[in-house]
C-alpha cells in the first residue's frame, strides 16, 4: 500500500444526511487518490490511479455507473 502520510482527507458534500455512512477521499498526493471509510479512519486504504478515479466520476455523473 503506498503511503498516505500527508493525506487531506475530505468528505463529499453531498454525503451530509447520510447517517454516516460516508467515504473520505485525498487527492493532493502525487500519483495516487485514497479512499476510505469514514467511519474507520485508521482503517484500510484504497489506493487507486487519478485517472481511474477520474473515469469512475465521470461515469457517476453522467449515469453511466449507479
Amino acid at each position: 500500500m503506498r503511503d498516505m502520510v500527508g493525506a487531506k482527507w475530505r468528505k463529499a458534500t453531498r454525503s451530509g444526511g447520510s447517517g454516516g455512512n460516508c467515504v473520505e477521499v485525498a487527492g493532493n498526493l502525487d500519483g495516487v487518490v485514497g479512499i476510505r471509510d469514514s467511519k474507520d479512519v485508521t482503517g484500510p486504504v484504497l489506493a487507486v490511479d487519478p485517472s481511474a478515479w477520474t473515469s469512475f466520476l465521470t461515469g457517476v455523473k453522467t449515469g453511466r455507473l449507479i
